[in-house]
């Protein structure tokens, strides 16, 4: 943008905005957050054994964890499995529509696996999906 002073004088403003340093911290911002994001998800280390058929979680559900020492998270919060069927009763939702997904570490017994399966279906919930990883089948 030019302007003329009263001496006959063109100069131009400095009113022009550089949006390279502006640019710079944006993409600064977003690695980051990419690189946040996924730590920020799940920070409860479990690891899910691997099968063929693996289906993505897409949507927001509650997901129920038990780790290698038998401890039991609802979300990312440590929780008795005695209290587990109170806490999982949501008031106003019907339980037979509640989706919930289990999350087991590979090591988990088979006697404390079903344990949680039965503390979650004391709170009425019947429709439960177990997370697994997809199986590596380069190799093969």
């Amino acid at each position: 943008m030019a302007f003329t002073t009263s001496a006959g004088q063109t100069r131009t403003s400095l009113a022009e905005i550089n949006i390279t340093p502006l640019v710079d911290v944006v993409l600064v911002l977003l690695v980051i957050f990419m690189i946040t994001a996924p730590v920020l998800q799940s920070g409860i280390e479990v690891a899910v054994p691997k099968t063929k058929t693996v289906k993505e979680i897409t949507e927001q559900r509650l997901v129920l964890t038990i780790d290698r020492d038998q401890q039991v998270f609802l979300g990312d919060k440590a929780v008795n499995i005695h209290d587990l069927p109170a806490k999982l009763r949501q008031p106003g939702s019907d339980p037979a529509k509640q989706v919930i997904y289990l999350r087991a570490d590979e090591r988990v017994p088979f006697g404390a696996f079903a344990s949680l399966m039965d503390a979650v279906k004391q709170a009425g919930i019947t429709n439960i999906s177990i997370v697994t990883q997809p199986l590596d089948t380069k190799g093969h």
